[in-house]
């Protein structure tokens, strides 16, 4: 069996507060939706839904995702 890390990659994200789907529908181009009170990220496997805490990803090749915070705390750390 081979090893494999992770490339270093930057990404672009925002951290959904609850109060800020405005900012995720811009930040996704407008294709995150809120559909009965649940806010909707597309994504490549079909659309997911974003929680409170979760953060919005733009992939490498455009594509979103939304990564619970504790994943992505120990997966990414910022950039300046």
């Amino acid at each position: 069996m081979a090893k494999f890390r992770k490339k270093p990659v930057v990404i672009d994200a925002v951290q959904y507060s609850g109060s800020n789907a405005l900012e995720i529908h811009r930040f996704t181009d407008g294709s995150a939706r809120y559909v009965d009170r649940r806010l909707l990220i597309p994504t490549l496997e079909g659309d997911h839904e974003a929680t409170k805490g979760d953060w919005i990803i733009r992939g490498v090749a455009g594509e979103f995702y939304p990564c619970k915070p504790d994943i992505f705390e120990a997966t990414y750390e910022a950039v300046n």
